[in-house]
């Protein structure tokens, strides 16, 4: 069965990994699922991932991080869906907890942090937020 959403799938793999205190998630793999996991760890909030076969196709399996025992993605929503989509401009994003989270962004120069779109100011799709 083909998802509709498959980074929503991927972000509600790494909530559940996180709730049952795993060590990793495994996810399949494409090249937003990597830059969107880019982001999420230079931001600090996973160890980090690896791309990995499972069962004949590639899969990412990612790292999950936790800090006194709480995972360290306290919260991670989708924000553009496929049924809306989300745009902003650089100027215009949103922030998350008054600065203390982070939104990921798809813009032209790829996926960035709110942040880095602000510094290269760059919009464009609002995935998802984090913190």
């Amino acid at each position: 069965m083909p998802l509709t959403d498959p980074l929503g799938d991927m972000l509600t793999r790494i909530r559940n990994g996180q709730q049952a205190k795993k060590d990793s998630v495994l996810s399949p793999a494409s090249k937003l699922r990597a830059r969107v996991l880019d982001v999420l760890q230079r931001e600090g909030y996973i160890r980090g991932y690896s791309e990995e076969q499972i069962g004949g196709h590639n899969g990412l399996r990612i790292e999950l991080k936790y800090f006194e025992g709480q995972p360290a993605i306290q919260h991670l929503a989708r924000v553009s869906k496929p049924g809306r989509r989300v745009y902003s401009g650089s100027q215009d994003l949103p922030r998350v907890r008054n600065g203390l989270g982070i939104t990921i962004v798809s813009t032209p120069r790829g996926v960035l942090s709110d942040a880095e779109a602000r510094s290269q100011n760059v919009g464009g799709e609002v995935l998802a937020e984090v913190f």
